[in-house]
C-alpha cells in the first residue's frame, strides 16, 4: 500500500505542476527510470491541450486520423527500415500546415503503431516502455517529429501496449525467479491451470499466462505495483514527451477471470481508475480503445466513464460490405442503431487496419474503394485511415504482407528506400503510388484529398447530427443521409451500384429541417440539384437529380433561402 499511496502523491504532483506551469524533474523517478532520457527544464506542451472542439464536442471529433507503421512509411538512411527522420520528411504529404492548400492529404491526426524497443518487427511485445525502437531512431528524432507534426496542426497518439510485454522485458526476466519482487508483475502458477493460454517456462517448470502468444506474457494488472508502473509510463509519454493520447491495444483483455478473458468487471474498473489518473495530467488527452467486439459490448467502455473513444468494428464491417456488394440495407441499420447507442459520436470509424486484409484486396475495384472512402469521410464518428489506403495499396495476410512499405513512386523499391526494403509488395506498383496519382484529378489519392478537405471545411460532416434519409426506390444501392449542425446542413447521396439509377425520391422526417425554401450546392462537382420546400416539418417525393450515375457520390450543401 506504500507504493500505491506514493502513486496518489504522483498524481497530485502532476496536477499541481500542470496548474503552476512548473515541472518537477523527479516526478517520474520511481520504478525503472529511463536511463537514456534527459528531461528539459520545462514540460513540453502537447497540441491537444490547446485545442477546442466544434459545438461542444472534443477536439478529436474535428480530426481525421492516419494510422502509420513507422517501419514501413519512409526510410531516410537506406537501411531498408522506415524511421522518424523519414516520417518527418514526409509530413507535408500528410498536411503541410497551410489550410489554404489542397495538394496535401489534409489529415489532422496521426496514430503510430508501437514505437518502443521490441524483439519483433511489429513491436507489440515491448521490452522498454521509456525508449524508442532503435530501428526507428532516437528519442530526439521522435521529439523532432512530434514538434514538426504539432507545428502543422497534427495531433499524435501512440500505441500503449499494457496487456502484455515481451518475455525479454526486464520485468519478466526477473519474475521468472519465484523469490523476486517482480514475480507479481505476471500471472504465474506452479501447475498448469485447466484453461488455454498458459505457457511453460522450461527452466523452472512453472507456467505463466499469455493470451496472444507465449512471447507475450500478460501483465498482472490486479497488482497495485504493476498499475503504478503503467501510470508512470503513461505519465512519461503524456507529460514528459508530450504526445496527445494513446491507442490502447487489446483493451478488453486486461484482467481475466478464470476462462473469461474479455470485458470482465475488473477490466472496466481498471480503465475507470486509469482515466482518473491521465486526466489529471492532460484532461484533453485522447484515449481510444481497441475493443474488437460487437457494439453492444464496446459501448460499455464509453458509458461508464472509462475510455474516450473505441473503434466501431460493426460499422467498419458494414461499410465494407455495402461498398463491396452495393446493398445498403445493413449499413442503414448499423448507422441508425449506433448513432443512438454510442455517446455523442464517440467512436472511431475506419475501413481496415493493420490486422485486416487491405481494402483493395477485399473489394478489388477502385470505384468501390471510392464509395467506401465517401461513406467513411462523410459519416459520423472519428475517421481513421490506414496508411496506403488512399492510393489503393493491396495486401493479404500473413500480417507482414498487410504492413508492407508505403508506395511513394514507380521507381525502384517504390521510392521507400535506397536500400533493400524490409518488406515490400511484389505486385506492380507503378500506378499504385503517390507520385503516379498525385496530379491525376480522377485518382483515388485525389478523391481522398478532396473528401478529407471537404470534411475539414464543413462542420456538419465533422460533428453534425446524422439522419438516415428515406429513399423511395426499387434499387438497394441508394444510400442517403443528412448531416446537420447549427450553421451547416449537408445531404449525402450515393449510388453504390455499377449501373445508373433513374427512379428514386427522398423524404425527410418531421423536424429534420425547419420549414422554408432551400437550394442545394454540389460540393464535389458541378452537378445541378433542384431545390425544395419544407412545409409543416416534412417533405416526401423529393427528386434532387433526375438520375444517379454508376458509383456517383453527391455531397450537397443545403442552404435556407
Amino acid at each position: 500500500m506504500k507504493r500505491f499511496s506514493f502513486l496518489i502523491i504522483l498524481v497530485m504532483l502532476f496536477f499541481l505542476s500542470a496548474c503552476s506551469g512548473e515541472k518537477d524533474n523527479n516526478i517520474l523517478d520511481i520504478g525503472i527510470p529511463p536511463d537514456n532520457y534527459t528531461s528539459d527544464p520545462a514540460a513540453y506542451i502537447p497540441l491537444s491541450t490547446k485545442l477546442e472542439g466544434s459545438e461542444g464536442y472534443p477536439w478529436w471529433n474535428d480530426t481525421v486520423f492516419y494510422e502509420i507503421f513507422v517501419r514501413s512509411f519512409y526510410d531516410s538512411d537506406g537501411n531498408g527500415v522506415g524511421d522518424f527522420q523519414g516520417l518527418t520528411e514526409k509530413l507535408d504529404y500528410l498536411n503541410d500546415g497551410d489550410p489554404a492548400t489542397s495538394d496535401d492529404l489534409g489529415i489532422t491526426g496521426i496514430w503510430l503503431m508501437p514505437i518502443n524497443p521490441s524483439p519483433s518487427y511489429h513491436g507489440y511485445d515491448v521490452t522498454d516502455y521509456y525508449d524508442i525502437n532503435p530501428d526507428y531512431g532516437s528519442m530526439k528524432d521522435f521529439k523532432v517529429f512530434l514538434e514538426e507534426a504539432h507545428n502543422r496542426g497534427i495531433t499524435v497518439i501512440i500505441d500503449l501496449v499494457i496487456n502484455h510485454t515481451s518475455t525479454k522485458h526486464a520485468w519478466f526476466q526477473a519474475s521468472t525467479d519465484p523469490e523476486s519482487e517482480y514475480r507479481e508483475y505476471y500471472n504465474w502458477q506452479e501447475t498448469r491451470p485447466p484453461i488455454a493460454d498458459w505457457h511453460k517456462w522450461n527452466p523452472t517448470g512453472d507456467y505463466y499466462y499469455g493470451l496472444f502468444w507465449e512471447g507475450m506474457p500478460d501483465l498482472n494488472l490486479r497488482s497495485e505495483v504493476v498499475t503504478e508502473e503503467i501510470y508512470q509510463i503513461a505519465g512519461f509519454w503524456l507529460y514528459e514527451v508530450g504526445v496527445d493520447g494513446f491507442r490502447l491495444d487489446a483493451a478488453r483483455h486486461l484482467i481475466e477471470d478464470g476462462s473469461d478473458f474479455s470485458n470482465t468487471p475488473e477490466t472496466h474498473d481498471w480503465w475507470k481508475s486509469f482515466r482518473t489518473f491521465y486526466q489529471e495530467i492532460n484532461s484533453n488527452a485522447m484515449m481510444i480503445g481497441e475493443i474488437w467486439d460487437i457494439s453492444a459490448n464496446v459501448i460499455e467502455y464509453l458509458e461508464g466513464d472509462e475510455l474516450d473513444l473505441a473503434f466501431n468494428f460493426d460499422l467498419a464491417s458494414a461499410y465494407l460490405r455495402a461498398a463491396k456488394n452495393g446493398v445498403v440495407t445493413q449499413l442503414k441499420t448499423v448507422i441508425s442503431n449506433d448513432i443512438d447507442r454510442y455517446p455523442s459520436m464517440q467512436f472511431g470509424s475506419f475501413l481496415t487496419n493493420h490486422d485486416q486484409n487491405r481494402l483493395m484486396s477485399q473489394i478489388k475495384s477502385e470505384d468501390k474503394n471510392k464509395i467506401a472512402a465517401a461513406l467513411l469521410l462523410t459519416g459520423p464518428g472519428v475517421p481513421f485511415l490506414y496508411y496506403g489506403e488512399e492510393i489503393g495499396m493491396s495486401g493479404m495476410k500473413p500480417d507482414e504482407d498487410i504492413r508492407t512499405a508505403m508506395q511513394w513512386s514507380n521507381q525502384t523499391n517504390a521510392g521507400f528506400t535506397s536500400g533493400k526494403p524490409w518488406r515490400i509488395n511484389d505486385d506492380y506498383y507503378g500506378d499504385i503510388s503517390v507520385s503516379y496519382q498525385t496530379d491525376d484529378p480522377d485518382s483515388l489519392l485525389s478523391w481522398y484529398r478532396q473528401l478529407i478537405h471537404l470534411r475539414n471545411d464543413h462542420i456538419a460532416l465533422r460533428v453534425g447530427d446524422t439522419y438516415i434519409v428515406d429513399v423511395d426506390t426499387d434499387s438497394k444501392a441508394i444510400f442517403s443521409m443528412l448531416r446537420t449542425s447549427d450553421d451547416d446542413t449537408i445531404l449525402v447521396l450515393i449510388n453504390l451500384a455499377g449501373a445508373p439509377v433513374d427512379s428514386f425520391s427522398l423524404g425527410f422526417d418531421e423536424d429534420q429541417l425547419p420549414d422554408g425554401s432551400y437550394r442545394l450546392v454540389s460540393l464535389l462537382d458541378d452537378t445541378m440539384a433542384s431545390g425544395f420546400e419544407v412545409i409543416d416539418g416534412t417533405i416526401s417525393g423529393y427528386v434532387p437529380v433526375e438520375a444517379l450515375e454508376a458509383y456517383q457520390v453527391l455531397v450537397l450543401q443545403i442552404i435556407n433561402e
